[in-house]
């Protein structure tokens, strides 16, 4: 394995020869040399123990303290293209209801507070490079957000590294692709690098709620706030029962110095079976985080100006679109694992009203439906009659892309509030006033796509 003084000088010299700041130079450094020190990044069962119980949201018993509003910052992770999704722009654009974006609700969400608790509520978001003209585009007709500086930072940048021999992956068919993002563990570096979190501080800023932009579910939630300020942690995840829906994603589990959080990368091949027993290890992190402001900054000056993540390894090729390209290796943290950075760091349960991420054209597709409907907040919430269970919906892989998904539904989505699975199989069109109800597939084996007439359809496998 390359020695990490002989690699070192060169990424240093790129990095800064790219503009990158200190903090991210210096977080990549702590996770190059993770990499070739040839620590072993995994976390078999045998170290963890299941987490036995935790305070749940729905008993937590404290008078709400609008005044501790004065002094957090809502922040939303705004940097992913849904490039999964076939997007080239940031994901929060994409519509979700009666016309309006992820974005628009969350400004809506955050003007809605304002007014209820007559505050001046601090917003920030972090953007990519890729993702910071067109937000605040679409924001600028919201003015009673703040701009600049005082509206985003940006995320940072990593390089690549090149598998075979650990040097700086080099491309010059297209140098861009040189450059990944870090994870969202980056949020704390970033923080740090542009000044943000510094300024914060001097503003008398404390507490910072963050979570991600997809996630329409997690608003800032004054018990949980006044949960937070009281029970004194400086770190407290909201995390969610397990299911066997969830069973591949990261879990909570108890290390020997406290709260963990263990990724599916992070778990030995033979550990797998624990891994995803979800009656033994049952919560998940829904990256709704809390974070105490002062407490971060203490890590940052304890560890010259680097937070410890975890350090995971992404094998990719540089070129992600040829698959001949040389092998890399990106390395990524998880905003999520600062939890076993934080002594004392906590956790609260929550219920899925909190956490309807969109990950994929099954999720939009579901989100855009009468299963879910919009607060008088501006949430986006699943209807009562449903329980907390979202409708399992399968697309056909035709449909991954977003506006491949839209050709399906020019009349709107169906009727899903009574929907338990749908399935599609091949290319349908659903024409008006369809609904779905209980668990239903519709097949088209042929090639050209076939419409879905008006009309309920119930536990039933549908060949069109």
């Amino acid at each position: 394995m390359a020695s990490f003084d002989a690699v070192w000088p060169l990424y240093d010299e790129k990095m800064k020869k790219e503009g990158c700041t200190q903090a991210a130079i210096d977080a990549f450094k702590y996770n190059l040399q993770v990499l070739l020190s040839g620590k072993d990044t995994m976390i078999p069962e045998a170290s963890i123990q299941p987490v036995a119980s935790l305070p749940s949201m729905s008993e937590i018993n404290i008078a709400a303290n609008p005044e501790l509003l004065k002094k957090t910052v809502i922040l939303k992770l705004n940097g992913g293209l849904g490039t999964g999704m076939g997007l080239d722009k940031a994901k929060s654009l994409l519509e979700v209801t009666n016309g309006k974006s992820f974005l628009d609700l969350i400004a809506e969400q955050v003007s809605w507070m304002k007014k209820e608790h007559k505050c001046d509520l601090k917003f920030m978001l972090m953007n990519s490079f890729s993702t910071s003209d067109d937000t605040k585009k679409a924001l600028a007709k919201h003015k009673d957000l703040p701009t600049g500086d005082d509206l985003e930072f940006v995320q940072n940048k990593a390089p690549k590294v090149t598998a075979s021999d650990f040097n700086p992956a080099a491309w010059s068919a297209a140098p861009a692709s040189e450059w990944c993002p870090p994870g969202h563990g980056d949020l704390y570096p970033a923080m740090l690098g542009s000044g943000t979190l510094d300024k914060l501080l001097k503003q008398g800023f404390k507490y910072m709620f963050v979570s991600n932009s997809d996630n329409l579910g997690a608003t800032m939630d004054l018990k949980l706030l006044s949960h937070f300020a009281n029970s004194k942690a400086p770190f407290m995840m909201e995390v969610a029962a397990r299911t066997d829906a969830d069973k591949k994603g990261g879990h909570l589990a108890q290390g020997k110095e406290g709260l963990l959080l263990r990724e599916s990368a992070q778990c030995p091949e033979a550990d797998e079976k624990a891994f995803q027993d979800v009656s033994k290890h049952r919560y998940f992190n829904t990256n709704n985080l809390w974070v105490d402001l002062e407490a971060l900054k203490g890590i940052f000056e304890q560890h010259k100006n680097v937070i410890p993540l975890p350090v995971m390894q992404n094998a990719k090729t540089v070129d992600p679109r040829d698959k001949n390209s040389t092998k890399v290796l990106q390395l990524e943290t998880a905003m999520g694992a600062a939890i076993g950075c934080f002594p004392g760091a906590a956790a609260v349960v929550i219920g899925r009203e909190r956490f309807a991420p969109v990950k994929t054209t099954n999720d939009l597709f579901a989100l855009r439906s009468d299963a879910y409907r919009l607060t008088e907040d501006f949430r986006v919430v699943l209807q009562d009659s449903r329980k907390g269970t979202p409708p399992n919906i399968k697309l056909d892989g035709a449909y991954k892309f977003v506006d491949a998904m839209e050709t399906m539904i020019p009349n709107g989505v169906p009727s899903l509030i009574n929907c338990q699975k749908l399935v599609v199989e091949g290319k349908v069109i659903f024409e008006k006033d369809v609904i779905i109800k209980g668990d239903v597939t519709f097949k088209n084996a042929g090639g050209e796509a076939k419409k879905v007439a008006a009309g309920t359809y119930e536990n039933k496998v549908v060949d069109l």
